[in-house]
């Protein structure tokens, strides 16, 4: 599960807290998930004259590794080339992140280039406390923050997943993953359809997909609202895909308000995944 704040540049649960409530089945939940490198061609489906934008296209690549009792990590990189009709820059946005799910921390560090030029980097630390979650960032400024209790990316995917397997088709949750300037969470709201078995002609990207291209899906969509303004504003976000109980994910939609873009799978590798060595 990936976010990308491309537009300035792709977690409690408000519902039932599923891993939080019960440790031994998020682990077995987490312990399906399988390490992979996935890249994303991407391309323009939609701009507003107000956006600015002729034409867009690029590459995304999400690389995921670790398990519940080590930990997890993610290597993002979200490259595009934006033509205004004036002249073309090259967007270059680079995340890493580590999730310790078992006693829930996360850490985060993003930098963002434009042509090259370093325009912004962010990084920081997130913890779950007794009284919502405290996030210590260090850079753009250094200083602590108090936030709602909210969930973080892969305890986030990992309720998706649950929700999908037991039926549930609608659920909200907050989520905290450290992009934009680190310092807020958004409130979230999750549809997931009925799982869809694959058929034969299905999108191109399908055969991408490798052996996992046979298998069931879900259709997934996340709207990510900013706090306080979900009831009377569109979402600042929202982001489309097809969901593997494993995690991966294609075909991708992501719209950003004033335009859209589609990630379609172009490779998929899969990462020997870490044994599990709880202590």
């Amino acid at each position: 599960m990936f976010r990308s704040s491309l537009a300035a540049l792709l977690i409690a649960s408000v519902s039932a807290p599923a891993l939080a409530a019960a440790p031994a089945a998020g682990a077995a939940i987490a312990s399906g998930l399988v390490a992979h490198r996935a890249i994303y061609d991407l391309e323009l489906k939609d701009a507003s004259e107000r956006s600015g934008i002729a034409g867009m296209s690029g590459r995304m690549v999400y690389e995921f590794n670790g398990s519940y009792c080590e930990g997890f990590t993610t290597n993002f990189r979200f490259v595009t080339q934006i033509d205004t009709g004036e002249n073309t820059r090259v967007s270059d946005q680079q995340t890493k992140t580590f999730e310790n799910i078992k006693d829930r921390k996360f850490t985060f560090e993003t930098k963002s280039f434009t042509d090259d030029q370093l325009d912004k980097e962010v990084n920081g630390a997130a913890s779950d406390k007794p009284n919502g979650v405290t996030v210590d960032l260090t850079s753009p400024q250094t200083k602590e923050l108090q936030l709602a209790e909210s969930r973080f990316p892969t305890e986030h995917m990992l309720d998706v997943i649950e929700n999908a397997k037991s039926g549930k088709r609608f659920f909200e949750a907050r989520v905290f993953d450290g992009s934009d300037d680190g310092d807020k969470a958004l409130a979230t709201t999750t549809v997931v359809g009925k799982q869809i078995s694959p058929k034969a002609g299905d999108e191109a990207d399908a055969g991408n997909a490798g052996a996992f291209a046979k298998q069931a899906f879900w259709p997934v969509t996340i709207s990510y609202f900013n706090e306080n303004s979900k009831t009377d504003a569109l979402p600042v976000y929202r982001m489309s895909f097809k969901l593997y109980e494993n995690g991966i994910t294609r075909d991708l939609t992501m719209d950003y308000g004033d335009f859209v873009l589609t990630g379609k799978l172009a490779k998929l590798e899969m990462l020997d995944k870490k044994p599990e060595t709880c202590k």
